[in-house]
């Protein structure tokens, strides 16, 4: 791990805020808590940001998740423990996430489609797109996670 860039939020304090301002509306728009720590714990997995990680799997275990779904979460696809409108969110998830590699294929938002309202979508997608911000500042300054005790 390189030493730290810069600290972004200090740097930019009103990019900060506007950045805070759309995550305090997708923490209040209505999706399970659990599934929006669930999604950016498994884009954070994706784009190795072990900022997010520890910090999306620590709110996820305060708020009730088990740690096996946890451990499981990059396996999802093999596993039973994820309910249908769980797994369409992580395969919308991860189409977005990879989307240079993926184009965001038909199948993924016909599962994805199934299982969210329209206003619903955009708000996971939002979602998505909020935590790949959050993994790009956090890898790409190289802010460090805490350590453990």
């Amino acid at each position: 791990m390189t030493p730290q860039r810069l600290n972004p939020y200090h740097a930019n304090p009103k990019a900060y805020e506007a950045l805070i301002a759309l995550e305090t509306y997708l923490k209040t728009c209505g999706l399970e808590y659990s599934l929006i720590e669930l999604i950016k714990t498994r884009a954070s997995q994706i784009n190795g940001c072990a900022f997010c990680l520890h910090m999306h799997t620590t709110d996820a275990r305060k708020a009730g998740e088990s740690e096996l779904r946890l451990h499981l979460l990059a396996a999802w696809r093999e596993s039973s423990l994820y309910t249908p409108r769980e797994r369409a969110a992580l395969g919308w998830t991860e189409a977005l996430t990879l989307l240079s590699q993926t184009g965001a294929p038909e199948a993924e938002y016909a599962a994805f489609q199934a299982e969210f309202t329209p206003a619903e979508q955009v708000d996971v997608t939002a979602l998505i797109g909020m935590i790949n911000l959050w993994n790009r500042l956090a890898v790409g300054f190289r802010l460090a996670h805490p350590k453990a005790a």
